[in-house]
């Protein structure tokens, strides 16, 4: 049974920083891709961060805020956030190959 566990959200001060993990269980993990989305309140579930094979893509909003990262050793995956916006206050998930972890809220104040 595959199982992605997502821990380190919370709250956080406008121009602060968290960092996201997420632990996969029960997958063949370095050779999927990985990576992070969000959903806001009334919005749809966009592109974070993702790991594709040698490529990494990120959100035009979050790039040079974010930096999405894998261990295949510990099947980790990270996602170091800086400068935080109030407009990143969504629900962030992890993704790995075709699964979805169930999400950890991200509240940025102003």
């Amino acid at each position: 049974q595959v199982q992605l566990v997502e821990s380190g959200g919370g709250l956080v001060q406008a121009g602060g920083s968290l960092r996201l993990s997420c632990a996969a269980s029960g997958i063949i993990f370095g050779v999927n891709a990985v990576g992070w989305y969000r959903q806001a309140v009334g919005k749809q579930r966009e592109l974070v961060a993702l790991i594709r094979s040698a490529s990494t893509n990120y959100a035009d909003s979050v790039k040079g805020r974010f930096t999405i990262s894998r261990d295949n050793a510990k099947n980790m995956v990270y996602l170091q956030m800086n400068s935080l916006k109030p407009e990143d206050t969504a629900v962030y998930y992890c993704y790995v190959g075709r699964y979805w972890g169930k999400g950890t809220l991200i509240t940025v104040s102003s």
